[in-house]
C-alpha cells in the first residue's frame, strides 16, 4: 500500500462539493447579495445627489440673500446721502441776495456740486416729475391739484424729488397732481 501524503490543496479539494445543486444556490445566494448591494449604491447614490442638490440650492439662495442685503445696505446709505444733498439744494435755493455771491455760499453750492457728482458716478439719478403722468411706481402722490387747468393725472408740483439708482426706485418723487378740473374763472 502506498501511502501518498495529501497535500492541503488535495484536502480542499476533496472538500468541495461541486454537486449542481450546490453550485446553483451558491450562484443564487450571491446573485441576491449582488442585487441588494446594488440597491444600496443606488440609494446612496441618490442620496448623495438629493444633499448635493440640497447643498447647490442653499448656496444659490444664500448668494442671492447676501446680494440682496449688500444692495439694500447700499440703498440705506444711498438714501443718508440723497437726504443731505436735499438739504444742500434746499440751502443754495434759498441764499439771501445780499450774501449769494460771498465765497463761504459758493464753497456750499461747489460741495453740493460735488455731492450730486458722486450720486451720479453711483448710478443715482432724479426721476423727472414735473409736468409728466403720474406714475405710482415713480411717484408718491400727496396732494390733488385743482383748478390747475392742466389734465387729469398730471405733476404740477414736486415737494420732494425723487431718485433712481440704475433701474430701481431709490426713493420716490413726492407730488402733487391736477384733478383735472379747470381753473376757477374770475368775471
Amino acid at each position: 500500500m502506498t501511502h501518498e501524503k495529501k497535500t492541503r490543496a488535495d484536502e480542499r479539494i476533496e472538500a468541495l462539493d461541486t454537486s449542481p445543486t450546490k453550485l446553483l444556490a451558491q450562484i443564487d445566494a450571491l446573485t441576491a447579495e449582488n442585487a441588494a448591494l446594488r440597491e444600496q449604491v443606488e440609494e446612496h447614490l441618490a442620496g448623495r445627489q438629493r444633499a448635493l442638490a440640497d447643498y447647490q440650492n442653499l448656496r444659490r439662495r444664500t448668494e442671492e440673500e447676501i446680494a440682496q442685503a449688500r444692495l439694500a445696505a447700499a440703498d440705506r446709505l444711498l438714501l443718508r446721502i440723497v437726504d443731505i444733498a436735499d438739504d444742500f439744494d434746499r440751502s443754495v435755493d434759498h441764499v439771501p441776495a445780499e450774501i449769494a455771491g460771498d465765497p463761504w455760499v459758493e464753497g456750499i453750492a461747489a460741495i453740493d456740486r460735488k455731492l450730486r457728482a458722486a450720486l451720479e458716478s453711483q448710478g443715482v439719478a432724479a426721476i423727472g416729475a414735473l409736468g409728466q403722468r403720474f406714475d405710482p411706481v415713480l411717484h408718491e402722490a400727496v396732494a390733488s391739484v385743482p383748478g390747475t387747468g392742466r389734465p387729469d393725472g398730471e405733476i404740477v408740483a414736486e415737494m420732494r424729488r425723487g431718485y433712481l439708482v440704475g433701474d430701481r426706485v431709490l426713493r420716490p418723487s413726492m407730488v402733487g397732481v391736477a384733478d383735472g378740473s379747470e381753473a376757477a374763472r374770475d368775471a
